[in-house]
């Protein structure tokens, strides 16, 4: 069985960029995960030892956002180290990471990095 959990649009206000003002100002960013793992266990148990616990995911990806970085890729590459870590049965993570007002000319809805990543289990 293929199992997904999706974490949509979690809005976090934080401080990550390379220019000074960034470091004072901050800025609003939405974060997208996807996990991949074998929960079919969970769909049989109603235990969430059988899953993974989506409450603590979003956990860290709160901390590691607070922890300020010039690059996205490094809040991002973060954060899937630490979930790797903590939840072992995860086959593949996705995360998406949008800075919604960067500091750049001309009107968008923001700029946004994406890492996947295959776990071999």
């Amino acid at each position: 069985m293929k199992s997904k959990i999706i974490l949509e649009d979690i809005k976090i206000y934080a401080f990550h960029g390379v220019l000074p003002e960034e470091a004072l100002i901050g800025n609003n960013y939405i974060i997208n995960a996807e996990l991949h793992a074998d929960l079919e266990k969970a769909s049989k148990s109603d235990n969430l030892d059988d899953t993974i616990n989506y409450a603590e995911v979003n956990e860290i990806i709160h901390q590691e956002m607070a922890i300020r970085s010039k690059l996205l890729e490094h809040v991002i590459g973060r954060i899937i180290h630490k979930i790797e870590n903590q939840f072992p049965q995860i086959t593949f993570i996705k995360i998406k990471l949008t800075k919604t007002v960067p500091p750049m000319p001309g009107e968008m809805k923001g700029v946004s990095v994406e890492f996947a990543k295959e776990i071999n289990s």
